[in-house]
C-alpha cells in the first residue's frame, strides 16, 4: 500500500505541482468508496489534477461540464430511436465511468444535481423504469467555486451528506508555482498507471478488515452526537457522517501500512468528513466562528478512552 501511495504521489507530481495532500485525500476516498467535493477557485489545477489522478491509476475517466441549461438525460443517458432497426436503444450518458468530474457542479439546477443522487448512493442509474449498474470502482469527483454566488445553485444538504470529503483546494506556495512554471515550460508528460482496476477493488475490498476496537468506534460516536449538541451549530452530524468518518478514518490506516485504527487516524480525517456536513447557526457566523474551529474543539472536548483490553 506504502508504494502504490509512494508511485501515485510521484506520478501525478510530474503533471500537477502542489496537490499532494489532495492526492492523498482522493486516494483515501477511493479506497473508501465515497466522492469528493473539490472547492477552489479557478485556475488551481482541479480538473488537470482529476484527469492525471484517473490515468495514473488506470480507471475509465469522463468529464461533464455542468452549465444551467444541462438536463438530467445528458448525465444519465436516454433512449433514443435507432432508424435501422425502429426501435429504440439505450444511449449510455458519461455518468457510465469509473471515475466521473462534475466540473462545477452548482452550476446546474436541482433537477439535473439530483440526477446524480442514485448514482452516488446506490452505484446504479434508472433509465426509463430500466435500472442499470455503474463500474466498478465508481467515484464522483464534483467541484465548485465557493466565491462565485451569481448564477449558482447552492447544493443541498441532503447531496452533500453524499460526498465522503470536502477538499478545499488553495493556491501553492510561492517554490511551487515556480516549478509548476517550469514545468510548463517542457513538453507534456503522461505518466504511465501504477495500478490496475483489479488492485483497486481488492485493496477496497480489506477495508473492513482494518480492525476497531469497540472504544474507537464508541469515540466516532461521541465525536458525532457532541456536534449535535454543540451552541454554534444549527445542524450537528448525522449518523451518514459517524459511518463516513470510520471509513474514511480506516482508509488512512490503510494508506499508512497498518492494518488496525488509532485515535490518530480518526482526527486527521475529521475535518474533510465533518466540515460540509455541519451548518452555523448565523449569530456564530457573525461573530467570525469558522466550521474548522468547532472541528478542533470537538476534537479537544471528546475525551480518548484508552482500549481496556491493553
Amino acid at each position: 500500500m506504502q508504494t502504490l501511495r509512494a508511485n501515485t504521489l510521484k506520478s501525478v507530481e510530474q503533471v500537477v505541482v502542489g496537490l499532494g495532500h489532495v492526492t492523498d485525500q482522493l486516494l483515501m476516498a477511493l479506497f473508501a468508496g465515497g466522492h469528493v467535493l473539490l472547492e477552489g477557485v479557478p485556475g488551481t489545477a482541479k480538473t488537470t489534477l482529476c484527469r492525471t489522478f484517473s490515468s495514473v491509476l488506470g480507471i475509465h475517466f469522463e468529464r461533464i461540464q455542468f452549465t444551467p441549461d444541462l438536463l438530467p438525460s445528458d448525465v444519465t443517458g436516454t433512449q433514443v430511436l435507432d432508424r435501422g432497426t425502429s426501435e429504440f436503444v439505450l444511449r449510455r450518458g458519461p455518468v457510465f465511468c469509473q471515475l466521473l468530474l462534475a466540473d462545477e457542479l452548482n452550476r446546474a439546477p436541482a433537477r439535473t444535481q439530483s440526477s446524480l443522487l442514485e448514482a452516488m448512493q446506490e452505484r446504479q442509474v434508472t433509465i426509463e423504469g430500466k435500472t442499470l449498474p455503474l463500474p466498478d470502482p465508481f467515484m464522483v469527483l464534483a467541484t465548485q467555486n465557493p466565491i462565485e454566488q451569481e448564477g449558482v445553485y447552492r447544493l443541498p444538504e441532503a447531496q452533500l451528506d453524499r460526498f465522503l470529503f470536502r477538499i478545499h483546494v488553495g493556491y501553492p506556495e510561492r517554490a511551487q508555482e515556480v516549478e509548476m512554471l517550469e514545468l510548463h515550460s517542457r513538453p507534456a508528460v503522461s505518466p504511465a498507471p501504477v495500478t490496475t482496476v483489479e488492485e483497486i477493488i481488492q485493496i477496497r475490498s480489506g477495508l473492513d478488515n482494518v480492525f476497531a476496537t469497540r472504544e474507537l468506534q464508541e469515540y466516532v460516536v461521541d465525536l458525532v452526537r457532541q456536534s449535535r449538541r454543540n451552541p454554534d451549530l444549527a445542524l450537528g452530524a448525522s449518523p451518514r457522517a459517524a459511518i463516513s468518518l470510520l471509513k474514511a478514518a480506516r482508509a488512512h490506516a490503510l494508506l499508512d501500512g497498518r492494518g488496525f485504527l488509532t485515535h490518530a487516524d480518526i482526527q486527521q480525517v475529521c475535518n474533510p468528513v465533518l466540515s460540509h456536513r455541519l451548518i452555523l447557526k448565523p449569530e456564530s457566523e457573525m461573530d467570525g466562528r469558522t466550521v474548522e474551529a468547532i472541528i478542533q474543539q470537538l476534537i479537544r472536548g471528546v475525551p480518548i478512552v484508552q482500549d481496556k483490553a491493553r
